[in-house]
């Protein structure tokens, strides 16, 4: 890969990125729920995919991709964090680094150029998946939830007497 320099350099710069990120996150309206997090946590999370970007871009696979980000989406529905606010997250991730990389990579022939065209080329696959997955996941841990709701109806109904555990009815809660 011709951009494998300038992903070396995003890797080295994780520590900066993340803490950068991490900032814009607990201040920006568009994220709000995100305050619930404690910031050494959103950077740890930004560090994770800055620090590991060559293994995101060139190894992991598309079912990595979907394992990862759902993961990451079933756990932020948990914390209350709306959808829309973790998708701009995931762009605001996406958008510092390639303004990192406007800021720092220059290109001194035209292979350098193609690198960084390809690289800008893989980000952008790599960030619409995460953000595909992410959604996936939140619909995922929703319906999962409302699931879990109607089981817990369904058992304080036969509680107290209002249903038998056995009647027909209550097969409806149970998938």
């Amino acid at each position: 890969m011709l951009g494998l320099k300038l992903v070396r350099l995003i890797e080295r710069n994780s520590e900066t990125l993340s803490r950068g990120l991490a900032q814009e996150i607990s201040k920006s309206e568009h994220t709000s729920d995100f305050r619930k997090i404690p910031p050494q946590d959103l950077q740890l999370a930004a560090t994770e995919v800055y620090r590991n970007l060559g293994e995101w871009l060139l190894q992991k696979t598309e079912g990595d991709i979907a394992e990862r980000f759902r993961a990451i989406a079933a756990r932020r529905f948990s914390e209350g964090i709306s959808l829309h606010q973790s998708v701009w997250v995931l762009m605001l991730t996406r958008d510092r680094l390639l303004h990192f990389l406007r800021r720092e990579a220059f290109c001194d022939s035209i292979v350098e150029l193609h690198g960084e065209l390809e690289l800008h080329q893989l980000l952008n696959q790599f960030f619409d998946r995460a953000v595909y997955y992410a959604i996936l996941g939140y619909d995922e841990a929703r319906q999962n939830n409302t699931k879990g709701d109607l089981r817990r109806a369904r058992d304080l109904a036969v509680s107290i007497g209002l249903m038998s555990p056995h009647s027909p009815a209550t097969k409806v809660f149970e998938d």
